[in-house]
């Protein structure tokens, strides 16, 4: 099986993004990560609903939506609404975990939970048996284009263990500083789904680049 591979478009050219979405598209990636940053929970502003709806409009690739924002639970449903197809959300924030799970369930869609580099990939696992997706941040969220932070590796190894050994149907994901170096680090600590920005809108032949990461544990 090849590794999943999400663009983040955090990196595109937002004045071309429907060219770079067609990129995507002809490059074999498998899904479409979608940044949402509030400016409170991370110091960032990012894309809003009517920047998904746009997408969804052109698109019918997966949509991984990854909330950076304080309170998940009060834009579930717009953001099912304007097309996500799974929500990711930080541990972090400041709300219910298991309701928040519930609530993107009901809607339909996929649900993950994500951690930030400094938190203890434990507080997670209580809610392995509840959702889709774990994310492990292997930079700080908030900003494309920062440094893989090796330490990170650890934790996916951690939970991709607990996973197995208990059967769970829930992907590994992880986020930060991905390329043709760091991808293989992450596979080989266990990862199923690489986040990819810079690497690939920055890659002068972006079909290449993503075989290049989907082809890792073949090599």
């Amino acid at each position: 099986m090849s590794i999943i591979v999400s663009p983040s478009i955090l990196s595109a050219d937002l004045a071309n993004l429907k060219t770079d979405i067609k990129r995507l598209e002809e490059s074999g990636a498998d899904r479409i990560h979608f940044d949402v940053m509030d400016g409170v929970f991370v110091n960032n502003i990012s894309f809003g609903i009517p920047v998904l709806k746009s997408v969804k409009s052109i698109t019918d690739m997966f949509i991984d939506v990854h909330f950076m924002i304080i309170d998940p639970m009060k834009y579930v449903d717009a953001f099912v609404d304007a097309g996500a197809d799974m929500i990711t959300f930080h541990v972090e924030s400041d709300v219910d975990i298991k309701s928040t799970i519930d609530k993107i369930h009901s809607r339909g869609i996929k649900a993950g939970l994500t951690v930030k580099p400094n938190t203890p990939i434990e507080v997670v696992y209580e809610y392995l048996p509840f959702i889709e997706n774990i994310l492990i941040m292997s930079v700080e969220p908030g900003f494309g284009g920062q440094g893989f932070i090796h330490e990170t590796m650890g934790k996916v190894s951690a939970v991709k263990k607990v996973i197995i050994e208990n059967g769970y149907d829930c992907l590994v994901q992880v986020d930060g500083g991905i390329n043709d170096i760091t991808a293989k680090i992450a596979v080989d600590a266990g990862a199923d789904d690489l986040v990819s920005g810079t690497y690939l809108f920055k890659s002068d032949d972006m079909k290449k680049a993503v075989q290049t990461i989907k082809l890792i544990n073949n090599s």
